[in-house]
């Protein structure tokens, strides 16, 4: 089984036992995160792959993490994840890529992230839950943060922290690769 089919077979299980714990009918669950019936019983039948804006909306709405939409639902006192065992999430033939290296359910989802983006490259986010935030720290080059339609240039060595309740994107604009560690901070579900 490839990486890809794991993490097929893992949304599958894990989006609908979250989607029944919560009690939300697939209709209820498709308007709460924004996303079509249709793609929900795609997922849930490990029939596509959904796209990272997908599977976050679908986190957000069920309020939990994406790792916990991937089999991390068991969170021992220490869980130490290898590098094998991160997951690829996104990537692009130039070489830009982003892993979710590991992640919490306690107190509220709560992520970790590594990126790489290659010159000229982006990714745009919708916005998340209100009370997300995000903490990013640029180790090099110089990343382009885009919050609410604002530009803000973060060079190598520095570090930034927002709400994530509204669009942001994050670009290079520059001629080397941006390399940044993120963390993804999510209020739990009322």
């Amino acid at each position: 089984m490839t990486d890809l089919d794991h993490l097929t077979q893992s949304l599958a299980r894990n989006l609908k036992r979250w989607r029944n714990e919560r009690g939300f009918t697939l209709d209820g669950l498709a308007a709460r995160a924004g996303v079509s019936r249709g793609m929900i019983i795609q997922i849930e039948q490990a029939r596509t792959n959904p796209s990272v804006g997908t599977t976050v909306k679908l986190a957000d709405a069920l309020g939990v993490s994406i790792t916990t939409l991937l089999d991390y639902d068991q969170e021992p006192k220490v869980r130490l994840v290898p590098q094998e065992q991160a997951v690829r999430m996104w990537s692009t033939e130039a070489g830009s890529s982003t892993v979710l290296l590991a992640g919490t359910q306690i107190p509220g989802p709560l992520e970790l992230w590594s990126w790489r983006l290659m010159p000229g490259e982006g990714s745009d986010s919708d916005p998340h839950r209100p009370g997300t935030f995000e903490l990013l720290h640029v180790t090099a080059g110089e990343l382009t943060l885009v919050v609410d339609g604002e530009d803000y240039k973060i060079p190598a060595g520095t570090s930034a922290t927002y709400e994530a309740d509204t669009a942001h994107a994050y670009r290079n604009d520059g001629g080397e690769p941006v390399e940044m560690t993120m963390v993804v901070a999510v209020p739990p579900a009322r």
